[in-house]
């Protein structure tokens, strides 16, 4: 552990914002303050998918609040989640920029199989240890997550697009709650949950475990009517159900006890809650008081500790793509090294960029299990689009285009940053595959890269290089290829 021992968590739900900051004592995480506001994010999602004005300004006021108490720790210590409608929103990469400004914080926009990941991770730390497998259910504001898992690990992951926010926008906008409406909406639940259905049936699991707001506010309408002891039954679902028909509108469930902000979101939510209990057979579910934010706490004390899920991913995605870990061990210490002598004494944090360039090195041949022939842009594809525990979009998507730039024509796929070790990175990617083409253990001369602003110089033995004529070629080409992206990039040789 470093030596602050304050982490925070930020969970930007499409219904509510949460913040989570903790104080860590070895491996143990202790709540110190904890922030929740409903902004209902999803709700402000026009059809064609753009988060509108007055969404935009509640929330945006919210991180700024936020941004008030995450104010003096590190970057480091801090991790921000965005989930279904960041997802989906068509303009939040502009309304991220001006998110980021007012929480003070990067964003991560994570994908479903990752926020269901962390919201078992959230709820498996905080439940009772069991020897039973466990299927977790988190109903969100614009999506649904499903997790089967056994201890601490999760090993089935599904996102669903359905949440009680959108859901109760889409079938209760009036505000109504009618029977066919109720139907409708359970029927369009059922019809998204047959996708998985066959995984997450009951016999798969001996546990059910519901983790968000929907599941807490129908439990606690179920106990206070007497209608279940403890957690959600499924006869308890039937006759809440009744009441809610009887109802006839949401502004009639004031008298039931629930939060001002829970009634509105209500009907969608007990709608897909009650689909999940038909089509997955479960006749009791316990719930959780801890889930996504709890989780994301959990995967960065991993982090602080060097046990990184990233870590992981990237070595199953090694074995499960059959790559050479010869060869990438070989880029890997070459580009780092080269990275290193340029970035040592900078001002500026490079470690992230180091560990991005060092997962690009050890995946840079992803592609190879494809095609040959262009399979850097092979690696690109399936690192910006597969499934990658740990990984924010983001991340993937810098990975992908780091490991793209590897070779061949950058003019066609670098866009230069500000950052400058982002050019630096690429640079040393690009030359260790250079140097290590032979695939094996060759002897490699002696080679100092140097930096000033946006000229580079590498200065190599003579001798060497005359022995070389090949790699001579492929470095005076390289010269060109930076050139071209305005980029000075030159090749000293001397007798060393």
């Amino acid at each position: 552990m470093q030596a602050y021992d304050t982490i925070a968590a930020v969970d930007l739900g499409s219904n509510s914002f949460r913040l989570q900051v903790a104080r860590v004592v070895e491996d143990q995480i202790y709540p110190l303050d904890s922030f929740k506001e409903t902004v209902r994010l999803a709700a402000g999602l026009t059809p064609d998918k753009y988060l509108d004005d007055n969404s935009q300004r509640c929330a945006l006021a919210c991180l700024k609040r936020f941004g008030e108490r995450l104010r003096g720790l590190p970057n480091h210590a801090v991790r921000v989640v965005g989930t279904n409608t960041f997802r989906l929103a068509k303009n939040a990469p502009a309304f991220l920029e001006k998110a980021e400004a007012a929480l003070g914080f990067p964003i991560e926009i994570i994908a479903g199989r990752e926020e269901a990941r962390l919201i078992y991770l959230g709820v498996a730390h905080c439940a009772p240890p069991t020897q039973n497998r466990r299927l977790v259910v988190d109903i969100g504001g614009g999506s649904t997550e499903c997790v089967i898992g056994e201890g601490l690990e999760p090993l089935r992951t599904e996102s669903l697009y359905m949440g009680c926010v959108s859901y109760s926008k889409r079938f209760f906008g009036d505000g109504k709650i009618t029977k066919d409406a109720m139907h409708q909406a359970e029927l369009a639940a059922r019809m998204e949950l047959q996708s998985i259905r066959f995984k997450f049936l009951d016999g798969n699991w001996q546990e059910a475990i519901g983790s968000s707001g929907t599941a807490r506010a129908l439990a606690d309408l179920l106990k206070q009517n007497d209608w279940s002891n403890e957690g959600i039954s499924a006869e308890g679902l039937a006759k809440l159900r009744s009441m809610l028909l009887k109802a006839g509108e949401c502004k009639r469930l004031d008298t039931l006890g629930l939060k001002p902000d829970r009634i509105p979101v209500l009907p969608g939510g007990f709608a897909i809650m009650s689909a999940v209990f038909s089509e997955l057979n479960i006749q009791h579910m316990s719930v959780a008081s801890t889930a996504l934010k709890e989780g994301v706490l959990y995967d960065l004390l991993g982090r602080l500790h060097h046990q990184d899920m990233r870590d992981v991913t990237v070595n199953q995605f090694m074995r499960r793509y059959h790559i050479d870990p010869l060869q990438a061990k070989r880029v890997e210490d070459l580009s780092l090294s080269l990275f290193k002598q340029v970035t040592q004494g900078c001002d500026v944090d490079v470690d992230a960029a180091q560990q991005q360039l060092q997962w690009a090195a050890m995946l840079h041949e992803i592609g190879i299990s494809i095609a040959h022939s262009g399979y850097q842009k092979h690696a690109a594809y399936i690192l910006e689009n597969a499934d990658m525990p740990g990984f924010s979009k983001m991340e993937q998507f810098q990975l992908g285009s780091q490991v793209r730039a590897q070779r061949g024509s950058l003019s066609k796929v670098l866009k230069l940053s500000e950052v400058i070790e982002d050019w630096t990175a690429i640079l040393a990617l690009r030359l260790a595959v250079l140097f290590c083409r032979s695939r094996t253990d060759v002897t490699l001369p002696k080679m100092q890269l140097e930096r000033s602003g946006k000229k580079y110089r590498i200065t190599l033995d003579k001798q060497w290089i005359e022995q070389n004529p090949l790699t001579e070629n492929a470095l005076q080409a390289e010269v060109k290829e930076w050139e071209a992206v305005g980029v000075n990039f030159s090749i000293v040789s001397e007798l060393i």
